[in-house]
């Protein structure tokens, strides 16, 4: 950040009085610019033993399987958030039950909320960030095509506690992933 959105004048990084952390302060107006995580939400949609899986018609990771999810908007809840996100990615309609995982991403300032969730019809299609969608049982999952780890470990524990019969909620913190090139 370099200008104010307040007023429009530098901003310079420092400690502000009270606070622990760089910020970017604006040194005419005084305003404090907070630099937050993102938060990515979606859903599990589930239709008998299979879930609903998009494959990215976008960056990062394009032509990769992914559940339907996406940033959160202002103005809306989480569970909202994953309902809409499955309509825009599957053109999918959900009931959206209990939150299954809260993984956090510290090392790019994201926390990834994911909901199980009942498709309400077999009515779905690719929307615009989708090339296809597909139901998919858990022998048919394309793991090594899984576009993001978050998603690879929701789904882990997904199949694996509907195989002992019970869902509960998992939290996880995720690392960065090792250099390009090392073991």
């Amino acid at each position: 950040m370099k200008f104010c959105s307040n007023c429009g004048a530098t901003v310079e990084l420092r400690i502000p009085p009270g606070d622990s952390l760089p910020r970017h302060v604006c040194a005419t107006c005084g305003s404090i610019h907070y630099v937050n995580p993102k938060i990515v939400v979606g859903a599990i949609p589930e239709w008998e033993d299979r879930i609903l899986l998009c494959r990215r018609a976008i960056e990062p990771r394009h032509g990769f399987w992914t559940l339907p999810a996406g940033f959160m908007e202002n103005d809306e809840t989480t569970a909202q958030a994953a309902a809409r996100e499955t309509l825009e990615e599957a053109c999918a309609r959900i009931e959206v039950g209990e939150i299954f995982t809260l993984i956090n991403v510290p090392h790019i300032s994201q926390v990834h909320i994911v909901y199980r969730a009942r498709l309400i019809d077999l009515d779905f299609a690719p929307g615009e960030e989708s090339l296809e969608v597909g139901l998919f049982a858990e022998h048919e999952i394309p793991w090594n095509e899984i576009a993001f780890r978050s998603i690879a470990l929701t789904l882990q524990h997904y199949f694996d506690d509907r195989r002992r019969g019970t869902f509960r909620f998992r939290t996880s913190d995720l690392a960065p992933p090792p250099p390009v090139g090392t073991a």
